[in-house]
């Protein structure tokens, strides 16, 4: 049993290199001295603010490595896009220092001992923005993912959605090893007890509107910890919370059925994204005996729960694989900006969204 338990890993861990790219360095807090950022002629920046469970490193450029913490860490980074960035790509250093001209680099890393300071400079992010953009993304990353690989990640995705808030990662004690798959899982389940703090935090800022955008195994959290909060009256008064996205959910199907069935709502704003030629879901399947994926379910069985249901199953352009097809095709990334910063997805209406997507190779699904 152990042999065998070891080539499904061992599978898996094939798959995932396959259909994704290869790990960077840890870069947090790496800059080029012959090259600094502050050298761009027109830098393109995000400050991305961070809510994790992870351990605080003793070495920067891993700012928080892969161990548990029992407190909630606050921190924030700035993010700068090179010139050359082409829309869906993630263009990582492979060698360190990162070249700003070409490469995306983390920079300016700062700690918040307190959530006052925390929540302080987050207010001041928003007041830079209109009224009606001063909303909050609360990203939360899937499984195999350093926190180095999750700034990364967001940063990409707020730059090329064209997003107009302000960008939240919430990051996990992911190992950020493919071998170590029941360790991220047991991680996400520890992090569960953390997230009402989180949410409290976050929900003490002067954000318009939170909409959470979760991602694979980043999926099985965020669906646990809003059955938790409806299970404590919490989620009902949560009045500012708009779209909830989940992209390729690592969820067994059985039990997402029975977490959906705990959570008294409409599901106007659950967006379920999917796509049936999903390789890491595939092996994840194998992995968890047999059962589907939500991911990679039937899209008319999850919309008859009352989600709304986005098929990329015909998606065939994604730098990053078929398991992040929602940052790594052009196409899709750009739809869920547009849906994002309209506040289509909020309305809830299949008829707006099917309009924004338009010319895109993707189904709409609803009841």
């Amino acid at each position: 049993m152990l042999i065998l338990a070891r080539s499904y890993l061992c599978a898996l861990a094939i798959v995932l290199l396959v259909v994704g790219c290869g790990k960077s360095p840890d870069q947090i807090g790496v800059d080029n001295p012959e090259k600094p950022v502050a050298s761009l002629k027109t830098p393109n920046l995000h400050k991305i603010f961070v809510m994790t469970t992870r351990e605080k490193a003793d070495d920067l450029p891993v700012f928080y490595n892969a161990n548990r913490s029992t407190e909630v860490g606050l921190a924030a980074v700035t993010v700068s896009v090179p010139p050359t960035h082409v829309l869906g790509e993630l263009e990582v250093p492979r060698s360190l220092p990162p070249d700003p001209q070409t490469e995306f680099t983390v920079v300016d890393p700062r700690i918040y001992t307190t959530d006052n300071a925390f929540v302080r400079e987050l207010n001041e992010e928003l007041a830079t923005r209109v009224p009606s953009e001063q909303n909050v993304l609360f990203f939360v990353h899937g499984y195999n993912n350093r926190t180095t690989d999750a700034v990364l990640r967001l940063a990409q995705f707020v730059e090329d959605t064209g997003f107009e808030g302000v960008p939240i990662l919430f990051t996990w004690a992911s190992a950020g090893e493919v071998l170590k798959y029941v360790y991220d899982l047991n991680s996400a389940l520890v992090a569960r007890s953390s997230l009402p703090e989180v949410f409290r935090i976050a929900g003490s800022t002067n954000a318009r509107t939170f909409d959470i955008f979760a991602h694979s195994m980043g999926t099985f959290l965020i669906m646990e910890s809003l059955v938790q909060a409806e299970l404590i009256g919490q989620l009902e008064s949560a009045t500012r919370l708009e779209n909830v996205v989940l992209a390729s959910p690592d969820i067994d199907i059985d039990l997402f059925k029975t977490q959906i069935g705990q959570i008294r709502s409409s599901f106007d704003n659950y967006f379920v994204l999917i796509s049936e030629d999903d390789a890491a879901l595939r092996a994840s399947r194998v992995l968890s005996g047999g059962i589907d994926r939500v991911g990679s379910a039937n899209a008319e069985e999850l919309a008859d729960l009352g989600l709304t249901v986005i098929d990329l199953s015909e998606i065939d352009d994604s730098a990053s694989g078929s398991h992040s097809k929602f940052a790594g095709s052009p196409e899709v990334v750009q739809l869920l900006g547009r849906g994002l910063n309209s506040n289509f997805l909020t309305t809830g209406s299949p008829s707006a969204l099917t309009q924004l997507a338009i010319g895109i190779p993707v189904q709409i699904i609803t009841q």
